[in-house]
């Protein structure tokens, strides 16, 4: 299958994440088929999910592992919802293509 969970907008990028928080280590597994079938980028970070933490350790994750600044990456919606809509502004095709090179090919 190839459908991905991000998409090119006007100003950047917009990623679908399920994040899981307290899970060990802060990482990006690639990317999974839910039952309704869509894509999402799969994500787990050490923080715990209060206060805003496990979100801010996802927008920090992604930033560093995207390599753009943590000002660009930003939660869009799904604040207290485990699946999140993630906007990174920067070019579209450049951040895709980073995305696509780490996890185009790794469906779980």
């Amino acid at each position: 299958m190839n459908v991905r969970p991000w998409s090119a907008t006007a100003g950047g990028l917009v990623v679908a994440v399920r994040l899981t928080p307290k899970g060990g280590r802060d990482a990006v597994d690639g990317v999974e088929i839910l039952s309704d079938g869509r894509s999402v980028l799969k994500a787990r970070v050490r923080a715990a999910p209060t206060d805003g933490e496990a979100n801010t350790a996802l927008l920090r994750l992604l930033a560093k592992t995207l390599d753009v600044a943590s000002r660009d990456v930003n939660l869009t919606a799904g604040a207290t919802a485990r699946i999140k809509r993630i906007t990174i502004t920067g070019d579209a095709a450049t951040l895709a293509a980073r995305l696509e090179r780490d996890w185009g090919q790794k469906t779980t």
